[in-house]
């Protein structure tokens, strides 16, 4: 298997609309127009493909300069724990290592509490920071 990273924002609409409903973000595909807007408008989006698949993704938003936020990591179920989403995180914080806040917000579970330390993060609970956020 021979992953192949992509920086681009047009991405065919039924690979992203598969991508999301395979990891279950079912919420992301009730408004397909407003998803591809969103991955149109971010500040940076790495795909991983294999061959003419498309399996993984990061997108990034903020102004690349003080803050990224990474709105969304995913990877197909059928790819996970092979590194993809690893490589994905690594691109975007080597590129980004001079700004100063990288944030994300995600639900709690082990296996992702587990990820995002290894790969630098601090868990606001575990820290100085706080975190809040208003979800609709």
């Amino acid at each position: 298997m021979t992953i192949i990273f992509k920086n681009n924002k047009n991405i065919n609409r039924e690979q992203v609309e598969r991508l999301y409903n395979d990891v279950e973000w079912y919420a992301y595909t009730q408004d397909l127009d407003v998803l591809q807007q969103a991955i149109e408008q971010s500040l940076e989006v790495v795909s991983a493909w294999d061959g003419e698949d498309l399996v993984g993704l990061i997108r990034i938003i903020g102004d690349g300069l003080t803050i990224i936020y990474i709105q969304d990591i995913l990877v197909l179920n059928a790819y996970q724990n092979r590194g993809i989403a690893t490589q994905l995180v690594q691109q975007i914080l080597e590129k980004y290592k001079s700004v100063r806040q990288k944030v994300l917000l995600t639900e709690e579970a082990p296996d992702v509490r587990h990820f995002y330390e290894k790969n630098g993060f601090q868990s606001c609970d575990k820290g100085s920071l706080v975190a809040f956020a208003k979800l609709n």
